[in-house]
């Protein structure tokens, strides 16, 4: 954290960093006496029927990495987004609220995120922690280093997870190849009856 340095003015452009996702983490453990995974596990994987437990790499002390280093089963991860793909609800229950699952598929400021420059990224934003395609499908992504994906498109009911251990860290690695195919199943999916 001390080697962060400022980059920009606040507000003016889209800049991810993985260690804000980190400090949300202890933000969320801060405001409710729980660590992030202690709330996953009650609030959610509990819930999700997973065959597997998850788990989250933690730093000397034995707090959990929020910005990476969530170790899941395939499959669990899938179930995890069909259950938002199917607005927070899994097995007919609600677990995650239909009003976050909204404002994630709403998107964020698509012109700060413009000015990030992500070229392969085109139209897109970011809204609470999702990559958001503003695309007709409605399709949102989550992202992780080295070509992790969890990608749902409504439209289409479709859910891809991707585990990669790609040998460059960046996105833009993955991107060229990663996302044409998606939207090429989706698009495939959605003319099937």
């Amino acid at each position: 954290m001390q080697t962060v340095q400022l980059q920009g003015e606040h507000g003016s452009a889209f800049s991810y960093k993985t260690v804000n996702t980190d400090v949300l983490g202890w933000i969320i453990a801060r405001a409710s006496g729980r660590n992030v995974a202690q709330l996953l596990s009650e609030r959610i994987w509990s819930r999700l029927g997973a065959e597997q437990g998850a788990y989250f790499t933690v730093d000397s002390i034995g707090t959990p990495f929020s910005g990476g280093g969530l170790n899941t089963g395939l499959r669990d991860l899938a179930r995890f987004g069909e259950m938002l793909r199917n607005d927070g609800k899994f097995n007919d229950q609600q677990i995650v609220p239909k009003s976050v699952v909204d404002d994630i598929r709403r998107g964020g400021d698509k012109q700060a995120f413009a000015k990030a420059g992500y070229e392969l990224l085109k139209g897109w934003s970011y809204r609470s922690m999702w990559w958001v395609t503003n695309k007709e499908g409605g399709a949102f992504m989550a992202r992780g280093v080295h070509g992790q994906r969890i990608y749902v498109d409504p439209k289409s009911e479709m859910v891809i997870v991707r585990y990669a251990s790609h040998p460059v860290a960046s996105n833009s690695a993955n991107d060229p190849v990663t996302l044409p195919a998606f939207e090429a199943l989706a698009e495939h999916l959605s003319k099937l009856p």
